[in-house]
């Protein structure tokens, strides 16, 4: 009943529970333990700044990294420049399944130049950002947005028709505003209202904690499907069991072995595509949340925060799993 195939535009998807965009996070290794533990239909990049592409930034560039074992894949790219935004598509278009256009960041850094949710104050641009980044490829064409800028700001209803009249194939929308960041509960009221005025699937995102919260935010705004974000951190395998539960089947809870093992093998793939000295640093955070509300957790962080080596980072690791 919720779960089923999804089509974007050709791509047909295996179900419609998406993994969400995160900066800093769905990074090449941490999607490949997603897909491994979590079967999400669809997996997506980090968000890329199309300038970075446009002047062909080789940092940049590494963000989009990809392998076999992800498709399909979306690379999502930032901008508000649809010049740029067309030109950046061209570059990426040759290795991404779909290409998402984030239009709900509410970082600072990112909204001071214009781009990701400051887009919603300009209904104009964003069609013609839509329009030129659809007419540079052949690829389906995704759209990422919050309800509004702010409370006096929520346009969702009419933005959501101009993105599918200029050629999207599919809508994502977080139901806060970008002044709410992430406070507060999600709006499923203006969610199905942007579902009830357009014909392209759209994908319900925020508050998805667990099979509970999927099945409201189906029922209650009647999308087509829904996207996973911060409830994944620490536990990649939520979406397959979401997935289990909203099939009435039974899950079966991670052992502490099995979430060691895992970390490992998110570490070494961490290692194996960034090397050591930027892998170490960037599992730090994972593995706090990873062992969010285990029986001392607090310490083991402080001594993971300390560790800079992988042998040592492995010891401590497998001393703390073997005495709780």
């Amino acid at each position: 009943m919720y779960i089923h195939k999804l089509k974007i535009g050709d791509i047909e998807l295996k179900n419609n529970i998406l993994l969400a965009p995160m900066a800093g996070i769905t990074d090449l290794p941490f999607r490949i333990i997603c897909k491994k533990y979590s079967n999400p239909g669809l997996v997506c990049t980090e968000m890329v700044s199309s300038k970075a592409l446009f002047f062909n930034d080789e940092k940049t560039k590494k963000l989009l990294n990809t392998n076999l074992e992800e498709k399909p894949i979306a690379f999502q790219i930032f901008g508000s420049d649809p010049q740029i935004m067309g030109i950046a598509t061209k570059i990426i278009s040759q290795n991404a399944d779909i290409i998402d256009i984030n239009m709900g960041c509410p970082a600072p850094k990112v909204v001071k130049n214009g781009d990701g949710s400051k887009l919603l104050l300009y209904p104009d641009l964003i069609q013609k950002i839509v329009s030129e980044v659809v007419r540079n490829t052949n690829k389906p064409v995704t759209v990422k947005l919050r309800k509004g800028w702010n409370n006096e700001n929520i346009n969702i209803v009419q933005i959501a028709k101009i993105i599918e009249k200029a050629g999207a194939s599919l809508i994502t929308i977080h139901g806060r505003t970008r002044e709410e960041y992430y406070a507060g509960k999600v709006d499923l009221e203006i969610i199905k209202q942007v579902k009830q005025n357009v014909n392209i699937p759209v994908i319900g995102n925020g508050d998805i904690k667990n099979a509970e919260d999927a099945k409201r935010m189906f029922e209650i705004t009647g999308v087509d499907g829904i996207m996973i974000a911060r409830a994944i951190l620490g536990q990649p395998w939520i979406i397959n069991n979401i997935i289990k539960e909203l099939n009435g089947e039974s899950i079966n809870e991670i052992s502490n072995l099995q979430k060691l093992n895992i970390i490992k093998e998110h570490l070494n793939l961490a290692i194996k595509e960034k090397g050591e000295y930027i892998a170490i640093r960037e599992m730090r955070k994972h593995i706090c949340w990873y062992i969010k509300n285990l029986k001392g957790s607090s310490s083991l962080r402080e001594k993971v925060n300390k560790i800079e080596h992988t042998n040592e980072l492995i010891e401590c690791l497998e001393e703390y799993f073997n005495n709780i």
